[in-house]
């Protein structure tokens, strides 16, 4: 009997680490694959005219007739299932992964069989988290008809596939610029999974946290959050309690007998600040406040009321040779008790490993879950070549010494030649391209759109290896506000900040942008967190005059003049914190200390003499709500204290 054939768009897809989050939490992963099935998945599958020719456990093969309606049914699953699973910790968040192809099949029964079947589920296979992988035959038929952003990752070769294979990738950062999807509501009657209803047993006396809240304001704080007024100030009228998870990273003590390891140390510290700020509902404070205390002799009582943390991890790194020991404690602030304590023995290129220990133990000790984006990092962290590794820490050490041309320069060229033992290496890309848009930034760039150009190709090459880099979104987000893609800009600094809530420095980045956008009320949470995280930042002026010109902006004076004298305390030479505090001052009719301070502020720059040069000295400052404010406030209180409009 001859087999019966057709021509079809056949769909493969499969959950992501299915193993792993049965293993977590059976029952309440299949009550979410469950409501994802029939609130998404199904009702997609249907609209778009697919039909399921089969399930398995974690995954299920669709027919369509259609290349398009496979793809454009894939997309907005995968777009979908970005809202749908927001508020669940990417631990135990389930990912699709999709593959398409198109071609000839066999049909027996319900089922199908076929290269055109197997190719479609080695796609699946090949493709990326939250992405849509498709073959040349698909993406031929789809290219002029969606308006999808493929990229062409050329000839794969697959399992039992005689020939190459072309793939063109719908890459999950793509699937996150889509257009929204409209979704059902859950209804209420919906069964709770285990893990919820375990969750609801434990919940004791932790308030419930609002889905709905903005990513700053997901802190389990129960009471007053200190304002930027009080942060650094001592001032013990309302102290709040420490968040729940709330931890400072103090600098590893260095035990070895070459002072030329010291580097080594401080990355090892570097890294495990940046793991435990993926802690589900961490707060960690930042990396250059805790250096404030590197060789010091510590009260972890005074300084947990002085940080308001909860708890403070210290310890020691020796490293002899190719073998590195690490020993750490956690010590709960609060009594001083020690909460836990271990030793590490490993050599250097198994160091991530032992992080990764490290860092897995203080999340079952204060019973929380490690999200998924720091074990990806770590994985990555695996395959690095050591002293590609080490180059990298060489070069965030130099990188965070007080700013200067030359320090960054040493920087940089760690960073490439960890890049060029370690081509794959995305911690690298990250640090040139950093290095790159903060000299953009600040002026000392030699080439700028030559630059600019370089610091946006490692950024693009970072995030197609790993989008969760809340560091390589953070530097993009820069990049997009030095170009004066201000929109964009806030877009790479909200994914920084879901990635990792405690990153100071994008919170800061963040508020920037929303000032420059003509919304300084969103702005202040941002910056207010930004200066809470790092309070001991060595430029904690930049923070200071983001947050004083939010409130000039909103006729806030009092608060504006207080936070913009901080700014010039903090850091007395810099001209464009005079001039917000001199316009400030005009506006409050302090007219006499408001032409001092102007006159202090022209000192530092003679040419920023008027206010039609003050605005062309910034390229972004073009957004028309930016500037309505500013005429109506800044730039009132600046005429009345003397400067000219030309």
């Amino acid at each position: 009997m001859r087999a019966t054939r057709r021509l079809a768009a056949i769909l493969a897809a499969d959950v992501v680490g299915y193993s792993r989050l049965m293993g977590a939490d059976e029952e309440g992963t299949l009550d979410r694959l469950k409501a994802h099935r029939q609130e998404l998945v199904d009702p997609k599958i249907e609209e778009h005219r697919g039909r399921i020719v089969k399930t398995t456990g974690d995954g299920l093969l669709v027919e369509f007739a259609s290349a398009v309606d496979a793809v454009r049914c894939a997309a907005e699953i995968q777009r979908g299932m970005l809202d749908r699973d927001a508020v669940t910790s990417a631990y135990r968040r389930i990912v699709f992964r999709i593959g398409i192809n198109a071609g000839d099949i066999i049909i027996d029964g319900g089922d199908i069989f076929g290269d055109g079947v197997n190719i479609a589920a080695r796609l699946e296979g090949l493709a990326e988290p939250g992405g849509v992988y498709v073959s040349a035959a698909v993406h031929d038929q789809v290219r002029d008809k969606l308006a999808y952003s493929f990229e062409d990752l050329g000839e794969k070769t697959v399992k039992n596939i005689a020939r190459p294979v072309r793939v063109h990738a719908l890459s999950a950062r793509a699937v996150a610029t889509l257009p929204a999807i409209a979704l059902p509501r859950r209804s209420r009657s919906a069964p709770l999974g285990l893990a919820a209803r375990v969750a609801g047993l434990l919940g004791g006396g932790r308030r419930a946290r609002s889905h709905s809240a903005s990513p700053v304001d997901t802190e389990a704080t129960d009471g007053a959050v200190p304002t930027a007024s009080n942060a650094d100030s001592g001032a013990a009228a309302i102290v709040p309690k420490p968040p729940a998870l709330s931890i400072v990273v103090l600098p590893l003590t260095n035990l070895s007998n070459d002072p030329e390891h010291e580097y080594f140390v401080d990355g090892i510290t570097d890294d495990l600040t940046t793991d435990l700020s993926r802690i589900s509902g961490s707060f960690v404070i930042a990396r250059n406040t805790a250096f404030t205390y590197k060789g010091k002799s510590v009260d972890v009582k005074q300084l947990g009321r002085m940080l308001n943390v909860r708890y403070v991890l210290e310890g020691s790194v020796r490293r002899a040779g190719e073998q590195v020991s690490v020993n750490v404690q956690l010590i709960d602030a609060g009594s001083g008790a020690h909460a836990w304590a271990s030793r590490f023995e490993t050599d250097r290129a198994s160091l991530p490993e032992a992080r990764d220990e490290i860092t897995g133990r203080l999340a079952r000790t204060l019973n929380v879950e490690l999200l998924s984006a720091a074990g990806r990092r770590i994985e990555q962290d695996r395959l690095a070549d050591p002293d590609a590794r080490d180059l990298v820490m060489r070069g965030w050490a130099l990188y965070y010494r007080p700013y200067s041309a030359a320090a960054r320069d040493e920087a940089r060229r760690a960073f490439e030649k960890a890049l060029a033992l370690d081509p794959e290496s995305v911690d690298a890309r990250v640090g040139i391209a950093r290095i790159l848009v903060s000299n953009l930034a600040d002026g000392w760039s030699r080439a700028p759109a030559q630059e600019a150009d370089q610091a946006e190709q490692l950024l693009q090459e970072a995030l197609e290896r790993d989008m969760n880099r809340a560091d390589a979104h953070a530097a993009m987000g820069l990049l997009r506000r030095v170009q004066n893609r201000l929109t964009e800009s806030r877009i790479e600094y909200e994914a920084a900040i879901a990635f990792d809530r405690n990153d100071a420095q994008a919170l800061r980045g963040m508020a920037l942008t929303l000032l420059h956008l003509g919304e300084p009320e969103a702005a202040i949470p941002h910056v207010e967190k930004s200066i809470r995280l790092n309070p001991h930042d060595p430029n904690i002026h930049v923070a200071y005059r983001v947050l004083g010109s939010c409130h000039a902006l909103l006729l806030q004076l009092d608060e504006a003049i207080e936070v913009l004298r901080k700014a010039r305390a903090a850091s007395p030479k810099l001209y464009f914190v005079y001039v917000h505090l001199a316009g400030a001052l005009g506006l409050r009719g302090d007219i006499d200390e408001a032409k001092a301070m102007l006159a202090e502020g022209i000192k530092l720059n003679p040419e920023l003499n008027s206010i039609a040069r003050l605005r062309a000295s910034v390229p972004y400052l073009t957004y028309p709500k930016y500037l309505a404010l500013r005429e109506k406030t800044l730039e009132v209180g600046l005429r009345l204290a003397g400067m000219q409009d030309v």
